[in-house]
């Protein structure tokens, strides 16, 4: 408790600090944080002032606020062990922001609740698609028979998103896409093989981002039962080559998601040695 409040005392206080740096431009003030947000404390003031700022940005620029909320709550979680009720409270408040920015498009909220897949089709902004999806799908390891229900909204989503940008964010939509159709049951929608052709049109958009690499091992590498749970390796020769690649690569231009992807690296192949003993 006494840590949690030295942690929101010292937010008030770079925060108090970034409004006196940046005047009265919210959207800077946040960018500066967004951009060093691979340190926790980071993360959480970029959240604070972007939250700030939904309220007094006008509506031109509430879609880039409304998106960059989204992401950095599905980005917070990764501060955290995975699978904690905490995780899941910022999934949800991911979701909810990422929905509110799909909602400012007058078609996508006409027709959302009466035909999903119509109302995805609308939409063209690709932060959007990508942190809804991302913060959605996320929430389907807390009650997997709602994520049954869900899953083909979380898949339209990602498709548009192809359609609309399949460079975004380092070709995320395909690998978000390749895993989600590798580990879905076929009688849910799922293919190996056009979930490899994902994965693999990831790592030739984008072989830089780190994290496409880190995918290709988890979701190719391995193999998982019906419920979405590893249970063995399929290619351990391919596990090995993505994973020390990542390892060895350079930060780069992507300093959240490449420091990410090499502590998600070490991880898997601790796996790999735990599946082969």
């Amino acid at each position: 408790m006494f840590k949690s409040k030295l942690l929101v005392f010292f937010c008030a206080f770079v925060l108090a600090g970034f409004l006196t740096a940046y005047g009265d431009d919210p959207i800077a003030q946040g960018n500066v944080a967004f951009a060093e947000r691979f340190d926790q404390q980071k993360m959480r003031l970029a959240i604070s002032l972007y939250e700030a700022a939904l309220a007094v940005v006008p509506v031109q620029s509430q879609a880039f606020v409304l998106d960059r909320l989204s992401q950095c709550y599905y980005e917070l979680s990764t501060f955290s062990p995975g699978n904690t009720d905490e995780d899941k409270k910022l999934f949800e408040r991911g979701k909810e922001y990422g929905l509110r920015s799909l909602r400012l498009n007058p078609e996508f909220a006409r027709l959302e609740k009466d035909d999903f897949a119509t109302a995805v089709d609308c939409v063209s902004d690709p932060a959007a698609l990508l942190w809804t999806a991302n913060n959605w799908g996320a929430l389907f390891h807390y009650n997997p028979l709602q994520g049954m229900v869900d899953e083909g909204k979380v898949k339209a989503l990602y498709e548009r998103g192809i359609e609309v940008d399949e460079t975004y964010w380092g070709a995320s939509f395909h690998n978000a896409l390749g895993a989600m159709l590798v580990t879905l049951p076929p009688f849910l929608g799922g293919d190996l093989k056009q979930g490899r052709a994902h994965l693999e049109r990831a790592i030739a958009l984008a072989p830089d981002y780190l994290e496409n690499h880190v995918v290709y091992a988890q979701y190719w590498g391995f193999t998982y039962d019906l419920f979405g749970k590893v249970n063995g390796i399929r290619d351990r020769a391919l596990i090995e080559r993505e994973l020390q690649f990542v390892l060895s690569a350079p930060i780069g231009n992507w300093p959240f998601w490449n420091r990410e992807a090499k502590k998600e690296a070490q991880i898997l192949l601790v796996r790999e040695k735990e599946l082969l003993h």
